[in-house]
């Protein structure tokens, strides 16, 4: 059965929507309360080619929340149990972002613009809104917003000669999380070594909304002679590379040493953080589940669109978060958290994924 999503004021366009539909984008989805390409009517061509090739991805949902002013480094800090002690203008580090209650609610990249601004390059929920809240409630001297800022992705192995067919071979010099802000005739961009893929590549923040169409095409044409192709961020590859995705993976009261983010907190920090408590508790008690990866049994799965409990004998010890069928492998992989006790050579676990459930075991990430 085919659906159709009504683009309502509520919900909003990327610049590159247009160009998108004029490539021929053929699915949407919703992230971050604006729509975004699914796929462009071959997942799996777009795969080999993040794979082995080049792709450029719409991810303008990836939004950027804006700390500007005096204290906008203390808001930083405060929000995530990461040490940012040291980080520079022009680098970019990836922070776990807890509630109270050490639950994770987001894992950003965050970037430092200046002495006195930042961005965090958000995935799926209203950290805008978290980080306003906490800055007034502690009466700090910043400015929360979201700046006219959306990325386009350009990923996998050639991504590396068509930016530098674009900007100039410094692009090669970039550190991974480093960024330098540039333009393209005239297009303004923030243009950062990162992207959600193992592949590699790059992500241009365009700064001018108005020019969405215009930056698209410019990739295009210059990604041609290495035979780019318009994708989206592969599901295949971020199982195969274990990947976390928060949506998927972690909105289920997930804390961040169950979902393999532990090294980047740091609970001898002298200063508080949001969470620092509940954290140190969690150490205390016992950590109860680990992210792991699965080998699923059966014919080939091509997504699930749920959580599925992964069962021994009648107990449910697990979740599988994300299936699918990986072409590398050639059998099909999940990634999910499992209880701590279970281990890794434990025989007899089984997902439920339709009937019979599938036969389950334990892998180490990354796959591939």
């Amino acid at each position: 059965m085919a659906f159709q999503i009504a683009v309502a004021p509520n919900l909003r366009k990327s610049p590159f929507f247009d160009a998108t539909v004029e490539d021929g984008v053929a699915s949407l989805t919703i992230y971050n309360h604006m729509v975004t390409p699914a796929h462009f009517g071959d997942p799996l061509n777009e795969y080999h080619n993040l794979i082995n090739n080049v792709v450029m991805w719409d991810v303008a949902v990836e939004r950027q929340v804006e700390m500007a002013g005096p204290d906008a480094e203390a808001l930083a800090r405060y929000l995530t149990p990461r040490n940012i002690s040291g980080i520079e203008v022009g680098q970019g580090k990836y922070v776990p972002i807890c509630n109270h209650d050490g639950v994770l609610i987001n894992d950003p990249v965050l970037q430092r613009l200046s002495d006195d601004c930042f961005w965090l390059s958000i995935a799926d929920s209203d950290v805008l809104l978290w980080a306003g809240a906490i800055a007034a409630e502690r009466g700090l001297e910043v400015r929360v917003t979201e700046p006219d800022a959306s990325p386009l992705g350009v990923q996998g192995p050639r991504a590396p000669e068509v930016v530098a067919d674009l900007f100039g071979d410094w692009v090669l010099e970039l550190k991974y999380f480093w960024h330098r802000q540039t333009d393209l005739d005239g297009i303004p961009i923030l243009l950062a070594r990162s992207g959600w893929s193992k592949q590699g590549g790059y992500e241009l923040y365009l700064r001018d909304g108005s020019r969405g169409t215009d930056l698209w095409n410019r990739v295009k044409e210059a990604g041609a002679p290495y035979g780019i192709v318009p994708g989206v961020p592969s599901d295949i590859e971020r199982t195969e590379s274990g990947l976390l995705s928060y949506g998927a993976d972690a909105r289920f009261g997930a804390n961040p040493f169950e979902v393999g983010l532990g090294q980047f907190v740091d609970l001898e920090r002298d200063d508080e953080f949001v969470g620092k408590a509940a954290l140190k508790k969690i150490v205390d008690e016992g950590i109860r589940r680990r992210r792991v990866g699965f080998f699923l049994s059966g014919e080939m799965i091509r997504g699930i669109e749920h959580p599925h409990r992964v069962f021994l004998g009648e107990d449910v010890v697990g979740v599988v978060t994300e299936a699918i069928y990986s072409p590398r492998l050639e059998q099909n992989i999940a990634l999910g958290l499992l209880e701590t006790e279970i281990a890794d050579d434990q025989q007899g676990l089984e997902v439920d994924i339709g009937e019979p459930h599938r036969q389950a075991t334990v892998s180490a990430l990354p796959f591939c």
